[in-house]
């Protein structure tokens, strides 16, 4: 089988025995994602009730302590800043992933059921022992548990898809389908969940569940920057073997690459980063399905880059704090991403269609 002439140009990176195929474009494009996402940091640090110059969040940033700007950009929005940045990582890299693995543009943590597994086992922990003023079982806070439980309903729901959507390998139509039963069956288990609590603990509840970042502490923080930094290398470092297998499982073993195994490492991490940013922020409605396909169009390639999308993520979250901050105070930030996401998602399915009936 030849190779084109472009592949054969296209400079690789290797690291031991793996080697990444490098894409100019998508270099460019994550590197312009990169600076786009600082800067949007610091617009975002900038705007509150209070406007605080540029050059004075620049300068908290960079470590200048002294002063009251200094103090609101720091011990103040930082930390939901910083929420906003991470979560949004994690969802992208989460969408981008689980898109490549089903090979469908259809499928995100949102569409097939993760983050509505991660919502329910979070409202049940809220309901059931929040709510009661008392610990898990276990004996842990409420700033670990809750966590814990949104990971536990998505690994459910995971499991649940997983089992179901397996037909000698993933087939991305099937996964979509079952996926979309999957999530109906979990929003009416938190449904169920709300109904069944209190009135006060049903509305706490229900801000969480609409993407709030009303809130967040350095504990959210702290708890979604440990699971990126270990899980983000690995979901990277798989990209090698994602690549191999878009070419077809045939062609996967005959290079040495397990589709399965593989394609359960990337789901793993997928369900991980989900499963974070859905336990610190809530369920944001269509960062994990949109990014990835902005991405993969912005830089020219046949699947979704991974650090695009994920910077994609991060640069959409910013971008929506930024609009419930100056024009839309009191508002969820998941209902601004729901509102750019759903009309995309619907345009996307239309061509979908047409694309297999043609």
């Amino acid at each position: 089988m030849s190779i084109p002439t472009t592949e054969r140009l296209r400079p690789a990176l290797r690291i031991g025995p793996t080697s990444w195929r490098l894409h100019p474009r998508a270099v460019v494009c994550s590197a312009s994602a990169t600076v786009l996402v600082a800067v949007l940091l610091v617009v975002d640090l900038a705007y509150g009730d209070l406007r605080i110059p540029f050059a004075d969040v620049v300068r908290a940033l960079l470590g200048d302590s002294s002063g009251v700007n200094a103090f609101i950009v720091r011990d103040v929005r930082l930390p939901e800043a910083s929420v906003a940045l991470l979560a949004g990582l994690a969802l992208g890299l989460s969408g981008a992933l689980i898109q490549t693995i089903a090979r469908n543009p259809l499928a995100s943590p949102d569409v097939i059921g993760v983050n509505a597994g991660a919502a329910a086992g979070a409202v049940g922990y809220i309901v059931l022992f929040a709510a009661a003023g008392s610990t898990a079982p276990s004996g842990v806070s409420a700033d670990l548990a809750i966590p814990l439980a949104a990971f536990a309903g998505a690994l459910i729901a995971t499991v649940l898809l997983y089992a179901a959507g397996w037909r000698r390998g993933l087939d991305g139509r099937r996964l979509v389908l079952v996926g979309i039963g999957i999530a109906a069956a979990l929003t009416a288990v938190t449904s169920w969940l709300l109904v069944a609590a209190r009135l006060q603990t049903a509305a706490s509840a229900q801000v969480w569940l609409s993407g709030s970042l009303t809130g967040v502490t350095s504990s959210n923080e702290l708890w979604l920057l440990a699971v990126i930094v270990l899980v983000a290398p690995v979901a990277l470092w798989q990209g090698s073997s994602l690549n191999i297998i878009e070419l077809g499982d045939d062609t996967a073993h005959a290079l040495g690459v397990r589709p399965s195994r593989a394609q359960a490492k990337a789901l793993l991490c997928a369900v991980l980063l989900a499963a974070v940013a859905v336990s610190a922020v809530g369920p944001i409605g269509f960062v994990a399905f949109v990014c990835p396909q902005i991405a993969r169009r912005l830089a020219g390639t046949s699947r979704p880059p991974l650090l695009t999308s994920a910077l994609t993520g991060a640069g959409l979250v910013l971008v929506a704090d930024v609009i419930t901050r100056l024009w839309l105070t009191g508002l969820a930030v998941g209902v601004v991403t729901s509102l750019v996401g759903a009309p995309y998602f619907i345009y996307l399915l239309i061509r979908t269609q047409k694309d297999h009936l043609s």
